[in-house]
């Protein structure tokens, strides 16, 4: 079974940066697409980014030129920089293992890492 454990979340001040860690186990990334969803109070859960099964990466629209993606697939970690954090962005971060070529729909999710934004 896939075990998804996010760190890193926490207060950060508008326009400062923060960096999200993910670890799996249970299984390697060769199998999935993997990425970030977030849950901003009162909204829907929605895609941030994800590194697809064929390598391709993606942003939403909202953080694209802020938020930057990575893995490290020999430690199996998962990592979303993200930088000039903004009013509109505090949210509970959860990382993903989604099937198929995109992260559409997830199959795995973490518990979630909180990350508030103070103005």
């Amino acid at each position: 079974e896939v075990h998804l454990v996010e760190s890193g979340g926490g207060l950060v001040q508008a326009g400062g940066s923060l960096r999200l860690s993910c670890a799996a186990s249970g299984s390697t990334f060769d199998d999935y697409s993997i990425g970030w969803w977030r849950e901003a109070p009162g909204k829907e859960r929605e895609g941030v980014s994800c590194i697809s099964l064929s390598d391709g990466t993606y942003y939403a629209d909202s953080v694209k030129g802020r938020f930057t993606v990575s893995s490290d697939v020999a430690k199996n970690m998962l990592y979303l920089q993200m930088n000039s954090l903004n009013p509109a962005d505090p949210a509970v971060s959860y990382c993903l293992f989604a099937s198929g070529d995109a992260c559409l729909a997830p199959t795995y999710w973490g518990q979630g890492t909180p990350v508030p934004v103070s103005s």
